[in-house]
């Protein structure tokens, strides 16, 4: 395999996620409240559709499939819940001044830890395509590099704009946006030269990623959706949301 190829297929999702958090430079200097509400409904949407289709599947069908192959995934899952709670109520105790600024903050880093088995899913197949009998090519691996780009978009989208909301300069909301998928190709690099280390724990790697998220989603963004406008406009948000993701995790599988 050629070095640039290598390259390639590891930087593809961070650009995605760069590409996303540029939407942040669109923005407006204010962002009223109903606007506000619709990024927090297609965010929790996201997120909740790529911990089933990105993190919790692909979990139970590394298990090897049979009756007892949810158990890796359930383990993983109430983990990564736990980790993030526990996470939670550190910087609850710290009393921080601005509670948003602590939500926004949460949702960076459920994301963020979201990106590092995505890394190590194309740091996977990226070697198997370097194994001549492995029966994986480079043009599946970039396919797979592809698709995690597309679904990066929305997801360095709702990282950069809700810092901005909450009073970050574009500029500053952009490049936490960007560093947030910057864990990815670094975890993709570490993955080829470890593959049979981590191979046998991804299934508790990815559900770990998809617990974490769900509880952002269901402590801090479902609440704040009530908060902001009606019933009606946050499950279509939502739905929007769900729907975009489930869409391109499917296309792009």
């Amino acid at each position: 395999m050629e070095q640039g190829g290598l390259l390639l297929g590891l930087m593809l999702p961070f650009l995605g996620t760069a590409l996303g958090a540029a939407a942040v430079f669109l923005m407006k200097d204010y962002m009223n409240c109903r606007l506000e509400a619709l990024l927090i409904g297609i965010a929790a949407g996201v997120m909740t559709a790529a911990s089933v289709w990105s993190l919790l599947l692909p979990a139970i069908e590394l298990s090897g499939g049979g009756r007892f192959a949810f158990i890796p995934a359930c383990a993983g899952f109430l983990s990564g819940v736990l980790f993030l709670m526990l996470s939670d109520r550190m910087m609850r105790k710290r009393k921080q001044k601005n509670l948003q600024t602590r939500k926004t903050g949460m949702m960076v880093f459920a994301v963020t830890l979201h990106n590092i088995p995505e890394g190590m899913a194309i740091g996977i197949a990226l070697s198997a395509a370097m194994q001549p009998l492995s029966g994986v090519s480079l043009a599946s691996a970039m396919v797979l590099s592809l698709g995690i780009a597309i679904q990066n978009v929305p997801e360095g989208a709702i990282i950069s704009m809700p810092l901005k909301a909450n009073g970050c300069s574009k500029m500053k909301a952009f490049w936490k946006g960007v560093l947030s998928g910057a864990v990815e190709p670094a975890a993709g690099a570490l993955t080829i030269f470890l593959t049979s280390l981590i191979l046998p724990i991804m299934p508790y790697l990815l559900s770990f990623a998809a617990g974490a998220m769900i509880y952002v989603v269901v402590e801090e963004l479902i609440p704040d959706l009530t908060l902001h406008t009606s019933s009606y406009l946050s499950a279509i948000a939502f739905s929007f949301g769900f729907v975009l993701m489930m869409s391109l995790d499917v296309a792009f599988s």
